[in-house]
């Protein structure tokens, strides 16, 4: 099968062929790739932003849609034919090892999900079916950018219909948040980029005001509007002065949510007394979604018109041409590349 592989950071991905494991673990499910979306996960491994990978070389994607090819022993939650979505938190369903996949006669890693390749072996806990007539090609933004969103509000944020939210930073996630809180009635949702075409897609997907912060005075403004501060800020960018500049908007009762990784070595000053009397402070990892509950049903929320993901994605690209799609997702102003298999 084709594949594509980080071999080194920052170095474009080699696009080659990948011997795949003729016979499947306990647990592990074979599912044919269709779609995969480009997570700004995959960015920071490409980049290095977390540090040295010591897994290189490796498949890399969590964020995929296709069609199940064959089960191994034990799979109980999908079956051959089943369209799914592929996605990095555990769902229900079997852990299993991991694949054991050989590039030029060498093994390569790989982990529980991989969604670059056109076939990938996807333990059962991360592999959630999806109806028939499900969209495929909005469907990988279930494995990461959705879900987290909806997950931040409900399961971390806890924001409630009338109360205010800033985001920082509307790439995928923070535009996959407008939506959601639009969808609860959060108001107001002020937006934040330092890109206008981002914004003004924040605005289609609900934003109420947006501001962009290398032309207006984002932390004057935000004053202005929310003398007693904000009711929950959220932070996708992981650049430490937005990190802090957050937590200083946040009401002394709000919450600030950090989504955004920092870059390693890095450090985020803060005031911590606030939080000894009523301020909050949450890191989010996924925003705690539960894939195997939460894809089924805001599915179902889409389909029936609760909600959509009209220009979600903005590029799209055949395999053959991800660093192509990389280089756009790294220099640009795009929220979600979609990869054709």
């Amino acid at each position: 099968m084709k594949a594509a592989i980080l071999v080194e950071q920052n170095k474009p991905l080699v696009v080659t062929k990948v011997d795949i494991p003729k016979e499947l673990k306990y647990g592990q499910v074979l599912v044919k790739i269709l779609y995969s979306t480009i997570c700004g996960a995959q960015i920071n491994e490409y980049l290095g932003t977390k540090g040295p990978d010591k897994f290189l070389p490796h498949l890399l994607g969590h964020e995929g849609s296709g069609i199940v090819d064959h089960c191994g022993p034990g799979i109980t939650t999908v079956k051959k034919g089943d369209r799914v979505v592929l996605h990095w938190r555990k769902g229900d369903g079997i852990q299993s090892e991991t694949p054991k996949y050989r590039w030029n006669g060498k093994h390569i890693n790989a982990g529980w999900v991989t969604t670059f390749n056109e076939y990938a072996i996807i333990s059962e806990n991360r592999v959630t079916t999806i109806p028939d007539d499900s969209d495929l090609k909005t469907a990988p933004l279930y494995g990461c950018a959705i879900t987290t969103a909806f997950g931040i509000l409900q399961n971390e944020a806890h924001i409630k219909s009338g109360e205010s939210m800033v985001i920082f930073g509307v790439g995928g996630v923070g535009s996959a948040l407008i939506v959601a809180s639009k969808l609860i009635s959060v108001y107001p949702i002020v937006a934040i980029d330092i890109h206008d075409s981002k914004l003004r897609k924040a605005m289609k997907f609900g934003a109420t005001h947006i501001f962009n912060s290398e032309k207006d005075d984002v932390r004057g403004k935000i004053k202005k509007m929310f003398p007693n501060g904000v009711d929950v800020v959220v932070e996708t960018t992981g650049l430490n002065f937005v990190k802090e500049l957050a937590y200083e908007l946040t009401a002394p009762q709000g919450k600030t949510v950090f989504v955004g990784v920092t870059k390693e070595g890095e450090k985020v000053g803060i005031d911590s007394t606030p939080l000894h009397f009523g301020k909050r402070l949450v890191t989010s990892y996924g925003g705690s979604s539960n894939p195997s509950n939460d894809i089924p049903r805001l599915i179902q929320l889409q389909q029936i018109g609760r909600f959509n993901l009209d220009g979600m994605i903005t590029q799209e690209y055949p395999l053959e041409k991800i660093n192509d799609a990389f280089e756009y997702m790294v220099n640009s102003n795009g929220l979600r590349c979609l990869i054709k298999m």
